[in-house]
């Protein structure tokens, strides 16, 4: 397996309105698309972005503990959060964003999906298997695996087993779904296939049972 980047990160939730609202209004992001199940945004529709789709609740935390947004000038990013907000705040219904000051083309970009694990330093080589590299240990000490300049970071705590998650999936980008399709069914991980409007995609059943989706973006990709 081979992404390429880190694409975006869904999210199971039951009102998509009040989130997106924070977001654009706080964020620096906008709306890219809605559809009756999902909507997606974010600052760029060719970089890290959020897929919010709408599900009964309430959501269990289960292995997400926060998505972290990449931007080139911390306090400047903090002056457009409300008022006595931290560098994390939840945008609602558990969703949590940190930012991140570090070097970056496109502000609010990716930086990094941390995650719960029972075995942070297991789960780390596991992803390994699903095409991501090794790396460094975050600066905070938690193994993490990178893809296309993000990282997915493991933190130690327990997943469980959700029957409602938050975290729907994390998606990365490929060049050729077939292949991934391939590879993912010689694993036995494929959950399912999705042929949409602009993208095409495999789902897979990753470490912790977390989801992965390997996703293409098809060459009339009209997203802006």
């Amino acid at each position: 397996m081979n992404p390429k980047t880190l694409d975006h990160v869904a999210f199971w939730v039951v009102d998509r309105e009040p989130i997106v609202e924070f977001a654009t209004k706080h964020l620096g992001m906008h709306m890219i698309d809605r559809q009756e199940a999902f909507t997606l945004i974010g600052s760029d529709a060719l970089r890290g972005k959020l897929t919010l789709f709408t599900a009964e609740g309430p959501r269990e935390q289960g292995a997400l503990k926060h998505v972290a947004l990449r931007v080139s000038d911390l306090a400047k990013a903090r002056e457009a959060l409300p008022a006595g907000a931290d560098v994390e705040v939840e945008l609602g219904e558990g969703v949590r964003v940190r930012l991140v000051e570090a070097p970056t083309d496109v502000e609010y970009d990716l930086d990094h999906v941390a995650l719960y694990s029972l075995d942070p330093a297991a789960t780390a080589e596991e992803y390994e298997r699903f095409g991501f590299a090794s790396a460094e240990p975050s600066p905070q000490g938690q193994p993490r695996v990178e893809v296309g300049g993000a990282y997915i970071e493991f933190h130690s705590g327990d997943p469980g087993s959700p029957e409602k998650p938050l975290l729907n999936h994390v998606a990365v980008l490929v060049d050729s779904v077939d292949e991934h399709i391939a590879e993912a069914e010689d694993m036995g991980v494929v959950d399912n296939v999705v042929d949409a409007a602009n993208t095409r995609a495999v789902f897979v059943w990753g470490p912790e049972r977390v989801r992965i989706e390997y996703v293409e973006h098809k060459p009339e990709f009209a997203l802006t």
